[in-house]
């Protein structure tokens, strides 16, 4: 969390940032009503910044990605969402096939973000990366013996793994991922073999999975990166420990690298403000606000050479799936589908 002195101090120096780049236009005074799935200090931060340097009035919705995607559904015409903010690319597809989104042409989003994190037709547009990774005891695991996704399904792995529900989306855009790397077929009998490893049946949330592993019921375990940040900076001394008890595993540095999700943004389809909502996306694309953007939960920013959060620093260079990840939604029906035949809970 950031003070409210500091909360200010980075909103005028991101102002002051903002205006020697090509961010830098300003418009008459307006507003932009902005529906989130995020509760982060620090976006306050980027709000009242943008706020400052457009003159644009921000005005934000909090809720969950349903709750606010079935708002827009139900206001129709009449809604007065500009952009809609959520995590998770399957989410965001769902915003896309829900004909929630409207497409937008901006060279600065082609130009500042990467391919792979844009939708082909720019329904929507990733600015944070979260990381899928696997944790695991050192004392009862060989890290030589884990080296991929894949290896979580193999018969040496059996009753030693924690993950969460197939209810969950980051779960589902895992084995998303697994289906445009190998097909259904293969992607089908990888998660017929992690069910068969668990030690116990899919529990809790991210952070129940590292506890897990931390505190012995199982050696392997499945979760976002910044769970595990949230653990080790905790101010309860148990999850500490529990976090301190793991280590860390990047998967599939050897080939296509590891599974990556976003945060992600998209302009509301008959969105009243629609020029100030795009305009608000390409603020969002700019080297401060990434950077103020994904410390807000520990995420790695999107734009490239950006400062990103010290404990992400101390990894050092990941090698990342370049997967666009619109393909994490245009298989998620197809994820759903196999989650049920196997079985996963």
């Amino acid at each position: 969390m950031l003070s409210a002195t500091i909360r200010h101090a980075l909103a005028g120096a991101l102002c002051v940032a903002l205006a020697a780049t090509a961010f830098a236009n300003p418009v008459l005074a307006d507003e932009v009503t902005i529906y989130s799935a995020r509760h982060y200090d620090e976006d306050r931060v980027l709000y009242d910044a943008f706020t400052e340097h457009t003159g644009i009035d921000v005005r934000v919705l909090e809720a969950d990605s349903d709750q606010l995607m079935q708002r827009i559904r139900r206001e129709g015409a009449a809604s007065p969402a500009d952009v809609l903010i959520t995590v998770d690319a399957g989410r965001l597809w769902r915003a896309a096939q829900d004909g929630l989104l409207q497409r937008v042409q901006s060279d600065v989003l082609d130009e500042r973000l990467p391919e792979a994190m844009r939708h082909p037709e720019g329904l929507w547009f990733g600015f944070s990366q979260r990381m899928r990774l696997i944790f695991y005891n050192p004392d009862a695991i060989d890290p030589n013996e884990l080296t991929r996704y894949e290896d979580l399904a193999e018969p040496r792995f059996a009753d030693r793994l924690c993950i969460r529900s197939s209810n969950n989306i980051y779960n589902q855009s895992l084995l998303a991922s697994m289906i445009a790397v190998h097909g259904e077929e293969q992607a089908e009998a990888w998660a017929q073999g992690v069910v068969d490893n668990l030690a116990r049946p899919p529990q809790g949330g991210d952070t129940d999975q590292i506890r897990g592993v931390g505190a012995g019921e199982c050696e392997i375990g499945v979760a976002n990166h910044y769970y595990y940040i949230r653990m080790l900076n905790s101010d309860d001394d148990h999850d500490r420990e529990l976090a301190e008890r793991v280590d860390i595993l990047f998967p599939n540095q050897a080939d296509r690298g590891v599974h990556v999700n976003i945060g992600g943004a998209g302009v509301v389809r008959g969105a009243p403000n629609t020029d100030n909502a795009v305009r608000f996306l390409e603020f969002l694309a700019s080297d401060d606000a990434q950077e103020i953007f994904a410390a807000g939960n520990h995420e790695f920013p999107v734009v490239e050479g950006v400062s990103k959060d010290e404990v992400l620093e101390s990894w050092g260079p990941i090698k990342q799936d370049s997967l666009n990840v619109s393909e994490l939604g245009e298989n998620n029906p197809a994820a759903v589908r196999i989650f049920d035949r196997v079985g996963w809970r």
